[in-house]
């Protein structure tokens, strides 16, 4: 081995040495940078024909893991998730209140029949009809304040998630430019690890976001697709874009996120959505806060039906010279039909003396009026001709009772035959004396069958949006009315394959006329409705509140109120009920009988059905029982969310320390390395020390 060769095998020695130990300074100078991964310098040996010629460095790289990376990744995204979820979800429990304290939404409901009953005992007390009053009332204010409130936080997620797109580009664009700079490096076999550590801790940030999976290229580049594949990073950054919902109705639908990849291809990026907080905001977006709100309106439209229930059924004193009825969404001729039982129509002084009647008998289609015989389609005109000083008319879908003469009219049902349509009499159907009113329909049990007529005119549109069991988009559709007038010619152009959504789901009539709709697939396809341009002839209401289609059974709380003229009026509240057992010339109702108020406080107590809303399934109860379930609910959704959001964040600080343990910086083995690598260098000076000193001996010798 010649002295040349010695000295530079020193020289590589020395020179190795020296990077080795800037790494471990960079190491020690970072060991408190949050995010840092330590460098590891790779050196390997030189040879030339098969004989040793020292040392150099490889390259520097850093201390990762991939699949310790991969499980922080995956964990972050799932704590991110959990934890927003449960954020916002925690904000819709606290909107009901404690259930268990004084002012919750539920201990409300009990004091609304509190005050009835008080009233029952009272039924000539001003003021405790007023506070039975302003209760109920206040009760529905603060259902319909909840209502906005669960919207609020509808679109505080989907205003994250515009915010968090705008987030999500900016990291795209600087991962992208550093992939660049990280290839350059590589190339020309230049340090990387200072863009390599930015780049780690970048992709951390948008791991938060969405599950993500990397892919490392040859050129030292990182590759960075979504769990579903689409692909985020490459030569070039991809782009996302929130598109916003134009006409769409926020209370249904909202927007979409499209990725725009950098081949120029666009798909959705919710599809394949695992994780990360933009899956926590679209599936509280989209999933939780609308299923509260279903939950919340079909207990308040129950409550609302039951109180309406017993008002009707009851009279105030005097009784009211006009009755008008709600807006049914039917033709006249279609409310009627299907009716049953006996009802009686009373026309009654100021001091509550009968003066005229009209017994109403009901068997299908064929109605009496005081024996004479009558169709639904001359209801009005036998009607009108069997009571004299009453006109009854019907217009944009309400039946409509007036006296004259300074007469009231009041109604009850026969005692053994009740006039009966789906479970409700002739006043309570038609809302003839309603306690509680609304701006759109809030029962859907229509009463239909698929012989009646829909009322709405051929060519009208709407469109539906069908989404998978996550929320995700599958299709829109725009669905065009029929040229068949009927129910039966309705349902059979829904499910049509083709124009109608006969691929997604399928549309049936109940026995009670309610329009139902069963998804297809597993978990079934769920449909909201995003544009409504129908309107029911002639009535003037849309499909989609006929039928509480779409999103509408989640906004029926806030069009409910107390009936404007009661709440101006206390007298007007019916606490009475018209007795007509009475002797002839006798008053059949009285300011003292409180049987009516005895039947609003008992509305709590009366079993009724439930529809399915809000993820629970339909079912017989009473509205206290299951107001109490509905308590229940919320409090073990919140609780399970925070549990997830708890678990979520204990695996994610796991397999955090996990990765910081093996990436992260340890004092003592730099210090440990520092020492190798000092002796090292101390070795290769002494070797280039003892070659300088052979030299000159071999020159002293030669001269």
């Amino acid at each position: 081995m010649s002295l040349n060769l010695i000295m530079n095998i020193a020289t590589s020695g020395m020179n190795t040495a020296q990077s080795q130990l800037r790494v471990v300074s960079d190491n020690v100078t970072n060991i408190n940078t949050p995010g840092y991964v330590r460098k590891i310098a790779d050196q390997q040996s030189l040879t030339t024909q098969g004989m040793g010629t020292g040392v150099q460095i490889a390259r520097v790289r850093l201390a990762t893991d991939r699949f310790l990376q991969a499980s922080t990744l995956n964990t972050s995204a799932d704590a991110a998730r959990e934890t927003v979820r449960y954020e916002l979800f925690d904000r819709i429990q606290s909107l009901f209140g404690d259930p268990g304290g004084d002012s919750s939404f539920f201990t409300g409901i009990d004091d609304v029949f509190a005050a009835f009953a008080a009233s029952a005992e009272l039924p000539g007390s001003a003021a405790a009809r007023q506070t039975a009053i302003w209760k109920t009332q206040n009760l529905f204010d603060q259902a319909a304040d909840i209502s906005r409130q669960i919207q609020a936080v509808r679109e505080d997620a989907d205003g994250r998630l515009q915010s968090s797109v705008d987030s999500i580009n900016g990291l795209l664009d600087q991962i992208s430019k550093l992939n660049r700079e990280i290839t350059r490096a590589t190339v020309t076999g230049a340090d990387a690890t200072g863009a390599q550590n930015a780049q780690a801790q970048l992709i951390d940030q948008l791991s938060s976001f969405m599950d993500i999976r990397l892919s490392p290229q040859n050129n030292g580049a990182t590759e960075i697709r979504t769990g579903a594949g689409l692909l985020l990073v490459g030569n070039e950054p991809a782009k996302l874009e929130y598109q916003r919902a134009g006409a769409i109705s926020a209370q249904t639908s909202f927007g979409d996120i499209i990725v725009r990849e950098p081949s120029g291809s666009s798909r959705s990026l919710t599809e394949g959505l695992v994780s990360g907080e933009l899956k926590g905001l679209i599936q509280l977006r989209d999933i939780d806060a609308p299923q509260a709100a279903e939950q919340l309106a079909e207990l308040t439209s129950k409550l609302a039906d039951e109180l309406n229930r017993a008002h009707n059924a009851s009279s105030s004193v005097p009784a009211p010279a006009v009755m008008q009825g709600r807006n049914t969404g039917q033709t006249l001729e279609t409310a009627l039909s299907g009716f049953t039982g006996r009802t009686t129509l009373a026309v009654l002084n100021d001091s509550g003396v009968v003066q005229s009647r009209a017994e109403i008998v009901f068997n299908g289609a064929n109605i009496t009026i005081n024996g004479v015989a009558a169709t639904p389609a001359t209801f009005l005109t036998v009607l009108n001709a069997q009571v004299p000083g009453v006109t009854a008319s019907f217009a944009n879908g309400a039946l409509k009772l007036e006296a004259a003469g300074g007469n009231g009219l009041a109604i009850a049902d026969d005692a053994t035959a009740p006039s009966n349509k789906n479970g409700k009499g002739f006043s309570h159907y038609f809302g003839l004396n309603d306690l509680v009113s609304s701006t759109a329909p809030i029962s859907y049990e229509t009463g239909m069958t698929t012989a009646s007529a829909h009322g709405f005119a051929a060519g009208q549109q709407l469109t539906f949006r069908f989404a998978n069991g996550e929320g995700v988009k599958i299709r829109d559709i725009e669905f065009t009315v029929p040229a068949g007038g009927t129910m039966a010619d309705l349902i059979s152009a829904l499910n049509d394959p083709v124009a109608g959504v006969g691929r997604h789901g399928t549309f049936s009539l109940s026995a009670s006329g309610e329009m139902i709709f069963t998804g297809r697939g597993t978990p079934p396809a769920q449909m909201s409705v995003l544009n409504d341009r129908t309107a029911q002839n002639p009535s003037g209401v849309s499909m989609s509140q006929v039928f509480g289609l779409g999103g509408m059974r989640g906004a029926r709380t806030a069009t409910m109120s107390v009936r404007q003229d009661i709440m101006g009026d206390p007298t007007k509240l019916a606490l009475s009920q018209l007795n007509l057992g009475v002797p002839a010339g006798s008053p059949a109702i009285s300011g003292a009988d409180g049987t009516g108020a005895r039947l609003l406080a008992q509305a709590g107590n009366a079993s009724t059905r439930f529809g399915p809303a809000g993820g629970v399934s339909g079912s017989i109860s009473t509205l206290t029982r299951y107001a109490s379930d509905m308590a229940g609910s919320i409090g073990a959704k919140a609780n399970l969310r925070e549990n997830a959001a708890s678990s979520a964040e204990a695996l994610y600080s796991t397999a955090s320390a996990r990765r910081d343990s093996f990436e992260g910086v340890n004092l003592e083995e730099e210090l440990v390395l520092m020492t190798t690598f000092q002796q090292a260098f101390n070795a290769s000076a002494r070797l280039i020390q003892a070659a300088s000193e052979m030299y000159d001996t071999l020159i002293g010798m030669v001269r």
